[in-house]
């Protein structure tokens, strides 16, 4: 006697330019996610975007002003509903940057970001635990992939002497080689045009205050008293000696 799967329905959609995997990609895996964390569960989404509307959801729901890879929104249903599991959001744009910089496909990118929302959805938290999600998403790669795990951040796996360079968007990319030294050349010029602009700043003696109204004009020198020498008096003319 075979045993019936219970149904799994998947809905995708796309707000990005960009194409990502669908279905016929990403099914199975799904499928085997939902059979091995959360059999219960009778449905989710999938939905990419681009990086400017990642980053306004991160803005909204973490505070965050800037994009990420990938979003995952548990499902709270109530008791009796339908046991949807939740939805994960991925940005397309970084997962092609993140696959350039690993050197594999975007669809294998994309299917580390839908192993590591599908854990998000099912409770696991890599900001709270001591590994344990990071360590699980790692099997998980392995056993249902046949891959070996792809890093998650650019600080991981990152290669000797590579820099973390940050674009106008605000994401940030690593590079390495040639465009590595270019950064430090240009951060090392940044510094030193800093330390010359100080040095060559004097800093300003205060004028002397003013207090309000017309300045007061020096007052000139005061001329020399005349000096007033006494008459003497007259003699007498009655002949008379006193």
């Amino acid at each position: 006697m075979t045993q019936t799967k219970t149904p799994f329905t998947i809905d995708w959609s796309s707000r990005s330019k960009m194409r990502g995997p669908g279905d016929t990609s990403l099914g199975k895996l799904l499928h085997d996610l939902r059979d091995r964390l959360a059999p219960s569960a009778l449905g989710m989404s999938v939905t990419y975007v681009d990086d400017r509307g990642m980053r306004k959801l991160n803005r909204e729901h973490r505070g965050k002003n800037i994009t990420t890879d990938v979003l995952s929104f548990p499902s709270s249903t109530e008791k009796g509903a339908f046991p949807h599991l939740g939805d994960i959001v991925i940005s397309l744009p970084m997962a092609d940057k993140m696959a350039k910089k690993f050197a594999v496909s975007r669809r294998r990118e994309v299917e580390t970001l839908v192993i590591h929302g599908f854990l998000h959805l099912c409770g696991h938290d890599h900001e709270t635990d001591r590994g344990e999600m990071m360590a699980l998403q790692a099997q998980l790669e392995r056993e249902l992939l046949d891959e070996a795990p792809l890093a998650m951040s650019l600080k991981r796996g990152r290669k000797p002497g590579s820099k973390v360079k940050k674009l106008k968007d605000g994401s940030r990319v690593v590079v390495t080689g040639r465009a590595a030294a270019a950064l430090v050349r240009r951060e090392r010029v940044k510094k030193e045009k800093k330390v010359k602009v100080r040095k060559a700043v004097k800093p300003k003696e205060a004028p002397p205050k003013r207090g309000p109204g017309r300045p007061r004009k020096e007052a000139a020198p005061a001329p020399p008293k005349r000096v007033l020498r006494r008459r003497r008096p007259a003699p007498s003319r009655s002949g008379v000696i006193g």
